[in-house]
């Protein structure tokens, strides 16, 4: 484990270990919710290991994601099938940057590559095969990949409502859900 790993770690305990005693067991339910921005938090700790558990695994997943939207324009004709892989680039690839910020504020380790055994990640075995198919094969492959993918990335974002404590972490879980909730239905529609 690197030296900076175990920093991050020390320093995420840390700062969970406070913001228990802080908090004395309270439950803040209603905390500021103001809209998110990539601007910093007002308090670097206020997070706790869930939230930076969600942001390490999102990365990695809104990264395959985007990657798996970036094949679309070369591999389709589809007009529908482009436009939804633009969507999810243009959405993604924000929140990258925006959890990669948390992580550096919140002095925690940056995922490291090729984490598996997220929900919904695709196999280096699954992304060759979509990058060889094309037109109609693709188009069906694409979409049942990022179906599954989506629903992977809905479940995590459920564990960081349910387990972070970070206002603008749960924000933007609940920002997760909608948006993939909703193109879930739309590949549905695409697949049917």
């Amino acid at each position: 484990m690197s030296k900076t790993r175990i920093l991050g770690f020390i320093l995420s305990a840390t700062a969970a270990i406070s913001l228990l005693a802080a908090c004395s067991g309270g439950n803040d339910n209603h905390a500021s919710m103001s809209s998110m921005s990539t601007s910093p938090a007002a308090s670097p700790g206020a997070h706790n290991t869930a939230d930076t558990t969600f942001a390490q695994q999102m990365i990695p997943h809104h990264q395959q994601a985007v990657e798996m939207a970036k094949l679309v324009p070369s591999r389709t004709k589809n007009p529908k099938v482009i436009a939804l892989a633009q969507q999810i680039q243009q959405a993604q690839a924000p929140e990258i940057q925006l959890m990669t910020g948390w992580l550096g504020q919140w002095g925690a380790a940056a995922p490291m590559a090729g984490m598996s055994g997220m929900p919904g990640m695709m196999s280096d075995a699954d992304m060759t095969s979509l990058g060889k198919a094309t037109d109609a094969a693709f188009d069906k492959q694409w979409l049942q990949m990022m179906l599954s993918h989506h629903q992977g990335a809905i479940d995590m974002a459920n564990t960081e409502l349910k387990q972070g404590t970070s206002p603008e972490a749960k924000q933007l879980a609940q920002r997760i859900i909608t948006a993939q909730q909703a193109e879930i239905t739309t590949m549905n529609t695409l697949l049917a």
